[in-house]
């Protein structure tokens, strides 16, 4: 009889955020889980930085600006803790939808006051967390107020229907990103976009096109794209020329949300600049039939030729090995004790699994 390759109802939400009000953009993200979950969806993505904003003014004020500054406090005031009271009721919601839920937000680093992170969280149809993926390399603005993440988010997440992966705006066309995940035979993908790019660039919905089906063909996985769109509290409270603003609300400026399957074909979208949800039925045997002409982690490719390393342990700026007791000198022979180097129960069990006792990463 064999294996029986399974059907899911995936949703890719786009919509914009409560600008900067982290309580309120996360009820509204609760609402639009549970109601993608309602109409079925087994998987709902968000768009980048959902919660509470993607930091979209670097695009109309110089960076040393009184309103850039202003709003960037305000952006770091509104960001996400994980774990954190945010968090628990995103979990909440997940649970009631059944459904896997990948939400973008501006992530804090826990009990600091100048750490952010561009981030994706992943959650289970039991509410679990499951992962989460810190953007690599912050592109243009946000290096003013986003740090390099860890690569942790490389792994894929082990879903129900195959391995689940996700990555940020840019780095959606990042060749080594995208073989890494190939070789790990990422299954749906999801990629999260901001609601427009800068504004000397081509259209957002151009290029979600493009590297959606550009990844669809690379590694034979569904594609969800999730794009941000722009209300407008957010352009009143942009502070935007009125030349700028015309931009914003221009029908082809923002959005373009689309699902892409693994022969390059769009199965729904793209959107339009409005709020929507973009549902579609994925048939995952296309998968593997286009894994039979193309396996770039397997028969399509020469590892005696090309090899990729991915280093997982993250970087550490500050470390500090304390002797045994208050400072004393170990005695001869005696090696004094390191501090860990991650406190793991910070982290979801995915990434517990994957680290050492010494901090580094686990040895299978």
């Amino acid at each position: 009889m064999g294996d029986a390759e399974p059907i899911i109802r995936v949703a890719a939400v786009q919509a914009a955020s409560v600008f900067l009000n982290r309580e309120a953009s996360t009820a509204k993200a609760c609402e639009l889980i549970r109601r993608a979950g309602g109409a079925g969806a087994q998987l709902v993505a968000f768009p980048e930085g959902f919660i509470p904003a993607h930091p979209l003014w670097f695009h109309f004020h110089a960076a040393t600006s009184k309103v850039a500054n202003d709003l960037s406090v305000e952006l770091f005031e509104n960001a996400v803790e994980i774990p954190g009271p945010q968090v628990s009721l995103l979990q909440e919601a997940a649970r009631d939808a059944g459904a896997y839920v990948v939400v973008g937000m501006c992530e804090k680093r826990a009990g600091t006051f100048g750490t952010l992170y561009n981030t994706l969280l992943f959650l289970g149809p039991d509410g679990q967390v499951l992962s989460r993926h810190q953007k690599l390399v912050p592109t243009v603005g946000e290096r003013l107020v986003h740090t390099p993440g860890e690569p942790r988010g490389l792994v894929p997440v082990r879903a129900s229907f195959g391995a689940m992966s996700g990555l940020i705006c840019g780095e959606n066309s990042n060749p080594l990103a995208i073989s890494a995940l190939t070789m790990q035979y990422t299954r749906v993908h999801v990629m999260s976009w901001p609601s427009h790019f800068p504004t000397s660039g081509a259209p957002l919905r151009q290029r979600v096109l493009i590297d959606s089906q550009a990844f669809a063909q690379m590694t034979k996985a569904f594609v969800v794209s999730a794009c941000g769109t722009v209300d407008k509290r957010a352009i009143e409270r942009l502070q935007v020329s009125e030349d700028q603003e015309a931009l914003l609300r221009s029908e082809d400026f923002c959005g373009g949300s689309t699902i892409v399957a693994p022969d390059s074909s769009v199965v729904a979208g793209p959107l339009g600049p409005e709020e929507d949800i973009l549902y579609a039925d994925l048939d995952l045997e296309i998968g593997v039939r286009m894994k039979l002409r193309h396996d770039f982690a397997g028969h399509y490719n020469r590892p005696d030729v090309f090899q990729l390393h991915v280093h997982l342990p993250a970087a550490n700026l500050f470390d500090v090995s304390p002797s045994p007791a208050l400072g004393q000198p170990a005695a001869d022979g005696e090696a004094a004790p390191a501090l860990e180097k991650h406190d793991e129960l910070s982290l979801p069990a995915a990434e517990r699994a994957a680290v050492g006792p010494d901090g580094g990463e686990q040895v299978p």
